[in-house]
């Protein structure tokens, strides 16, 4: 016992040791350190007016998203199960968080964070990462989709310079007080704000090495400086930044209010799980090396509770600035631990100076990301392709901007189920072999096991079926549908299965169900052609004792002989004595 224990023991200590320990053990050169210090300052600086921006869209002051970025981006890259990913606040978190905030306050989002956390470590404990994976991808289009159109709406505002006492949290009546403050419109917002989206787009267009959004930052921020544009900065809104990271403590908390944000503790868990691992996989597929999605969720769950800890907010991978470290030439977690330092350095000396930023250029980076975020390629591509693939992807968008992102995620996943089960269930068929084949035959046969059926030895009251394609709940009444069409009782009933890959509970019942049916109406009940792995079902289910062993047959030359059989052993005279 103690020895499978310990087996056990060293096996989760394998599954969930961090990157950033199999790096330093394989070897770690001064060629690596140099490849990871330029990248992790340079993703840095390019973080900085990211964080800040985050924050600021998700109704917080700027230095909670410097605060996240700094303890969370450190512990995602040294607890991860990637080797290149960056982690921190993210565009995908901005409307959750604002609306949270709005609700509940900061209080209320630091305890939904914290149960947040919980939770993904709680799903990488128990191997959920691999699960995640399988949300569909007209899902994962559409909420993307739809948090890009709502970062867009959020900032409107700043990006125009208007005056607005509250901004609303809903998408349509945010767009309405736009419409109704649209006479506060500032000319220089405007100029200021249009200015640093296009020099964003140029440098990344011309000079895509170049930290482009911290670039258009300063400039935006010297020239409101030197020309002392009318502006709102972080300074006059939010008093400044703080040049050093608070005291780590716990958020209050009760059980009344741990049950009023447990719903949106589901949110931030279920997307910073789906967040971090797509943005693992991205990195995979650029440096060739597999991520672990149960450590990276285990990472991910402790970086969470850490900004809680230190006033920060959610966090989870980021793609971008994955993207960047990795083309910064990034080997290693180190670079990730050395993006978060650079950003604390920055934030200890250069915090005064980063006060002073114009919130108008910062819902210019936004908008930047909001369009990286959009995928119109893809959106356009699925909408073009498979009609229930687009069905699903716009539903889900349409849900995402206009109400929750937990229920867009929750019905975009069911609703693919449902459509997938209904593809399930017409690729899956009964049809009459014996018809079937005749049919078939003025085009000539190939399947030498079908050639039997057309054999003019096969008894006209024994009737062969074939199910092609999966066995399950929601086919299970085609099986008692078959045998209700019938116009004439066979005296045998050949189920063939050789096309069936599985069989579950319901069509195991079904098959039971039916062969009751038979043997109440006098039908000899015979299978053929079941694979392994349904004859196996079959067996642990005792399916095959109530059909009877001798009443199952590897093929269809078997059961039509044993079909055979029973009609002369019925039909042979019996001797007079």
């Amino acid at each position: 016992m103690m020895t499978r224990f310990l087996r056990q023991l060293r096996y989760y200590l394998q599954e969930y040791t961090p990157k950033s320990f199999i790096c330093f053990r394989e070897g770690y050169s001064t060629t690596l350190f140099l490849n990871d210090l330029f990248a992790g300052i340079t993703v840095g600086v390019i973080a900085l007016p990211l964080a800040m921006a985050f924050a600021i869209g998700s109704g917080v002051p700027p230095e909670r998203g410097l605060f996240t970025a700094i303890i969370a981006g450190f512990l995602i890259s040294f607890l991860g199960g990637s080797r290149v990913q960056i982690g921190g606040p993210t565009g995908a978190f901005v409307v959750i968080v604002y609306g949270i905030v709005q609700k509940y306050g900061y209080d209320g989002l630091a305890v939904a964070t914290l149960i947040g956390g919980v939770l993904i470590i709680l799903m990488g404990l128990t191997r959920c990462g691999v699960l995640l994976r399988f949300i569909p991808y007209p899902v994962t289009t559409g909420f993307t989709t739809g948090i890009a159109v709502s970062i867009f709406s959020s900032q409107i505002k700043d990006f125009f310079g208007l005056r607005i006492e509250k901004l609303p949290v809903d998408f349509i009546d945010k767009w309405s007080s736009y419409t109704s403050h649209m006479h506060t419109c500032s000319l220089c917002a405007v100029l200021l704000a249009g200015g640093t989206l296009t020099l964003i787009f140029l440098l990344r267009r011309f000079f895509p090495r170049f930290p482009g959004a911290i670039l258009a930052v300063i400039l935006a921020t010297v020239v409101a400086y030197v020309w002392n544009l009318p502006l709102e900065t972080i300074q006059s809104k939010f008093g400044g930044i703080p040049s050093m990271l608070p005291a780590p403590s716990w958020p209050s908390f009760n059980l009344e209010k741990v049950q009023e944000v447990f719903p949106a503790a589901i949110t931030i868990a279920l997307l910073g799980g789906i967040e971090s691992l797509l943005s693992a996989m991205v990195a995979d597929g650029m440096i060739g090396h597999r991520h672990r999605s149960n450590t990276e969720l285990v990472a991910q769950g402790l970086a969470n509770i850490g900004s809680v800890l230190f006033g920060g907010i959610p966090a989870t991978g980021a793609i971008a600035r994955t993207t960047a470290n990795i083309k910064m030439g990034a080997k290693t977690p180190v670079a990730g631990m050395i993006h978060a330092v650079t950003l604390l350095l920055l934030m200890l000396f250069l915090s005064p100076l980063a006060a002073m930023v114009p919130l108008a250029a910062l819902s210019a980076v936004l908008i930047f990301v909001a369009w990286n975020m959009s995928e119109i390629p893809h959106f356009i591509e699925i909408l073009r392709s498979d009609l229930s693939d687009a069905i699903v992807m716009v539903l889900t968008f349409l849900i995402t901007v206009l109400i929750d992102l937990t229920a867009a995620v929750q019905v975009g996943v069911i609703l693919s189920a449902v459509l997938f089960l209904k593809k399930m269930t017409d690729s899956t068929t009964v049809q009459a072999c014996r018809i079937l084949m005749m049919e078939e035959s003025k085009q000539g046969l190939e399947d030498p096991d079908s050639d039997i059926l057309l054999r003019e030895d096969v008894p006209s009251d024994v009737i062969v079926f074939e199910i092609r394609g999966p066995f399950f709940f929601a086919v299970a009444d085609l099986l008692s549908e078959a045998l209700r069409r019938l116009t004439e009782k066979p005296r045998v009933f050949i189920l063939r299965m050789r096309q069936v890959p599985m069989i579950d509970t319901t069509g195991l019942k079904a098959m039971r169900h039916f062969n009751s049916k038979c043997q109440e109406q006098g039908i000899l009940f015979l299978v053929s052609g079941a694979q392994p792995a349904v004859l196996s079902l079959l067996r642990t289910a005792k399916l095959d004792e109530a059909i009877g062993k001798n009443h199952l047959f590897p093929h269809i030359d078997a059961a039509l002989a044993c079909a055979r059989r029973q009609t002369l052993m019925e039909t042979s005279p019996v001797p007079l004595n």
